[in-house]
C-alpha cells in the first residue's frame, strides 16, 4: 500500500495559477481525478493528499470539494492567509465543514521577501497550528532554510513537513549549503521531509536514479526511516518523467537502503501518522 503525501489538481479556467506560463506548456491544461487514477492503479497508490498551487482560498475551496467527491483522496493541504488577523477562526470554520483539511502551505518560494515566514503576525499564527497539531509545510529552496530554522526556534512544537527536500540544485550536483542547512533542520525532531519534486530539480531531458540518490542518502541519514514520506508531485513531475519514473527513481535507490518495514514507513506509515490519516 502506498500514500502519495503531494499531488496536485488544478482547472485552468480557474484563473489564479500565478506559475502558469507557456515556458510549462505540459502543466498548462486541466488535471483531474480521473486523468490520475489511472497512473495510481498502475504504481499501487491507494491514497494521496492534495496540495494547493495557487495563492487563494478559492483554490482551496476547489480542491476540498474534489476532495469530498474523489475516493482515493484522504486530506487536503490549503492556502490561507497566515498574515490575517482572523486566520484561527478562518481556518477552524473551514475545517469544521470540510474535515479533509489537514494542514496548511503558503508558497514561500514565489513570495518576494525570504523573509516573510518570520513576520511576526506568521509566526503567531503559527503557533495556532502548532497547539492545533495541524501540518505546516516548507515549500522552499535552500535560500529559505534559515528562516526555517528561525521559524522552528520560536515555534518549536510546530508540526512540520519540508516539501521536495527544499529543492536542492540536483541538476547542478551541488550538495552545499543545502546539506549543512538541511541536517540543522532535522535536528528539530517533530519535522518530516518529503522525498518529492526530485526529478524537477534534476536534468529533466538526462536524469537517471543515481542522480538523485546522494540528495536522498541525506535525507534518510538526517531524518532517518520514521520522518520521510514519498510524494509524487503529480502533474508538476510531468516536467521531467511520468509519475511511474517518479515512484521508481525512489524505490531504486531506498531498496538497497531500507528494510521491508523502513520502505513500509517510507511509502505509507509515516505519511499516515505525521497527517492523522485512519
Amino acid at each position: 500500500m502506498i500514500l502519495d503525501t503531494h499531488q496536485h489538481f488544478w482547472r485552468t479556467d480557474r484563473g489564479d495559477y500565478h506559475w502558469m506560463t507557456p515556458e510549462v506548456a505540459v502543466l498548462a491544461r486541466d488535471y483531474l481525478p480521473n486523468d490520475l487514477r489511472p497512473a495510481l492503479r498502475t504504481a499501487g497508490v491507494a491514497q494521496t493528499i492534495i496540495v494547493q498551487a495557487a495563492q487563494t482560498v478559492a483554490e482551496t475551496d476547489f480542491i476540498l470539494q474534489l476532495a469530498e467527491e474523489t475516493d482515493f483522496v484522504a486530506g487536503v493541504i490549503g492556502w490561507f492567509d497566515l498574515e490575517d488577523e482572523n486566520f484561527p477562526q478562518a481556518f477552524a470554520e473551514k475545517r469544521k465543514k470540510r474535515p479533509k483539511l489537514l494542514g496548511v502551505r503558503p508558497m514561500l518560494q514565489d513570495l518576494p521577501d525570504d523573509d516573510w515566514v518570520i513576520r511576526k503576525k506568521v509566526i503567531t499564527n503559527l503557533g495556532y497550528l502548532a497547539d492545533q497539531q495541524v501540518a505546516f509545510e516548507f515549500l522552499t529552496y535552500t535560500r529559505h532554510l534559515p528562516m526555517v530554522l528561525e521559524v522552528l526556534e520560536q515555534v518549536p512544537r510546530l508540526h512540520a513537513v519540508i516539501d521536495h527536500l527544499s529543492k536542492p540544485e540536483i541538476k547542478a550536483g551541488r550538495m552545499e549549503p543545502w546539506q549543512g542547512l538541511l541536517s540543522k533542520v532535522a535536528s528539530h525532531e517533530n519535522v518530516f521531509c518529503k522525498l518529492s519534486g526530485m526529478i524537477t530539480e534534476a536534468d529533466h531531458g538526462t536524469w537517471e536514479p543515481d542522480h538523485l540518490r546522494p540528495y536522498i542518502e541525506h535525507v534518510l541519514e538526517s531524518f532517518g526511516e520514521d520522518r520521510v514520506m514519498f510524494g509524487s508531485d503529480w502533474p508538476v513531475c510531468l516536467l521531467a518523467g511520468s509519475y511511474a519514473e517518479a515512484v521508481n527513481a525512489l524505490r531504486t535507490v531506498v531498496s538497497t537502503r531500507l528494510s521491508p518495514e523502513g520502505l513500509t514507513k517510507l511509502f505509507w506509515r509515516n505519511g499516515a501518522r505525521f497527517y492523522g490519516i485512519q
